[in-house]
């Protein structure tokens, strides 16, 4: 998804500690106050858990 940088996601996942569940994503995101689109692609993965940030990003760009 073109309106999605990587940087984006790393901003919105800072601090995250792994392994993590999909939940877990999600609330560290809002928590650092991520965009909508952020929120929206996280909630929206089919995978429920992710051993790292590599992991997370190759489930978010390849969906």
């Amino acid at each position: 998804m073109a309106d999605l940088s990587p940087i984006d996601l790393q901003k919105a996942l800072g601090g995250m500690d792994y392994p993590a569940d999909k939940k877990s994503l999600v609330e560290c995101a809002r928590k650092h106050k991520a965009d909508d689109k952020v929120v929206s692609r996280l909630e929206n993965l089919k995978q429920d858990s992710f051993d790292g940030p590599n992991d997370v990003q190759k489930a978010v760009f390849n969906q």
